[in-house]
């Protein structure tokens, strides 16, 4: 990494944050064009750390595969089982394809290092001003690029130089490192709080003798966010003993997708949390990032080498929508319905009665599924029998 980017006059493409978002950005241009000028700017130095529940499920590793990158977790243990709780309804099944958990300081160092051997250039600088011009996008007066993608997380300067406003819907998450209980081991817990949803505690094994452990709720958009030491509380109260022996804790923005996704026209794309994609269900985000990037990063590269980079914005927005879309009208109708809990235990239930039903929450919540009329049924005969 250089320490500042290099005074260049003009690059095809700049990428505003290298971390998950902005990595699989490069990595998608320049699998389209090789011999493409890439720059990926971060405010850090790799490898850092980052906020996050570390959850990283095999559909990342097949989108990568897409663009030339394999086997970069083979070197952790993958997490077999998941666990959803809520109250004294309980589910536990071993999940269709295992899963991984690691922590971002990993993750994004290896993802950067996989974009630079590509081809990228990555510098680190705090961008402070995008400024968007019809035949080029200019970064704190020095930079130029063809096209410029945001992927600076989830209070992105980018997105606010695009002229959209902030996500609304947004969720309140803090995360720790504890030692790993023995009754949640090679386990993805969740448990569920009895509020608004989604509102949740975690223990994620890592498989290394520690776990991701955290708490997230959604935030009232009129309302005061809850303090750090109540979220601490929640996070007790849903899993006793999981922050025994907890290092430092660290609290995260989530900007939930709806069912809407608007984003400019022109040079300038949006990625990752910049763009507010993350499941509005669960808060997953890294598969969310890693897709958005490698579409952005494919369509920006196609319309540099056709001359036509104004055109991008419009062109990654419909390949976006078309492939991810669908997923997003599922996630968002589902974490309405089940805003007030009730879904979330006959969710809970069904699962617990049916594998396939399991198998099907657990695609539209952590990676790329859609809810099938038969897990429809399943979950809605629940409160129906109740009633």
């Amino acid at each position: 990494m250089t320490a500042e980017p290099a005074r260049t006059a003009h690059w095809d493409l700049v990428v505003v944050g290298a971390g998950p978002a902005g990595s699989a950005t490069a990595l998608g241009a320049l699998s389209v064009d090789p011999n493409l000028r890439v720059l990926l700017l971060d405010r850090d130095v790799f490898p850092r750390d980052k906020t996050c529940g570390d959850g990283v499920t095999p559909h990342v590793l097949d989108a990568l595969a897409e663009v030339g990158v394999h086997g970069m977790l083979d070197d952790w243990t993958p997490v077999p089982q998941l666990r959803l709780d809520l109250g004294a309804d309980s589910v536990c099944r071993p999940l269709a394809r295992q899963t991984w958990v690691v922590p971002r300081a990993v993750l994004d160092a290896r993802l950067v290092a996989a974009a630079t051997a590509a081809g990228a250039e990555l510098a680190q600088h705090r961008v402070r001003a995008v400024r968007p011009h019809p035949d080029r996008v200019v970064v704190d007066e020095k930079l130029s690029a063809t096209v410029l993608v945001g992927a600076d997380g989830a209070q992105s300067l980018v997105r606010r130089a695009s002229g959209l406003t902030p996500v609304r819907r947004r969720a309140l998450a803090l995360r720790g490192y504890a030692p790993t209980p023995t009754a949640r081991a090679a386990q993805q817990v969740i448990a569920y709080g009895h509020g608004p949803q989604p509102a949740y505690a975690w223990s994620f094994d890592r498989g290394d003798g520690y776990a991701n452990v955290g708490y997230g709720e959604l935030l009232h958009p009129a309302g005061a966010p809850p303090s750090r030491a109540l979220l601490l509380r929640r996070l007790a109260e849903l899993l006793p003993g999981a922050t025994d022996g907890v290092a430092e804790v660290k609290g995260h923005l989530l900007p939930l997708s709806s069912w809407r996704w608007p984003h400019p026209q022109g040079r300038v794309l949006l990625v990752g949390d910049a763009a507010g994609l993350v499941n509005p269900m669960t808060g997953e985000g890294i598969y969310h990032a890693v897709t958005s990037g490698i579409v952005a990063g494919r369509t920006a590269a196609t319309a540099i080498r056709q001359g036509l980079g104004h055109l991008a914005g419009g062109r990654y927005r419909t390949a976006l929508r078309a492939r991810l879309g669908s997923h997003q009208r599922h996630t968002a109708a589902v974490a309405r319905l089940s805003s007030s809990g009730l879904l979330v235990r006959a969710g809970i239930r069904a699962a617990a009665a049916d594998q396939v039903v399991f198998d099907d929450l657990v695609e539209v919540g952590l990676a790329f599924g859609r809810v099938s009329p038969r897990t429809v049924a399943r979950v809605l005969a629940g409160p129906r029998r109740s009633r």
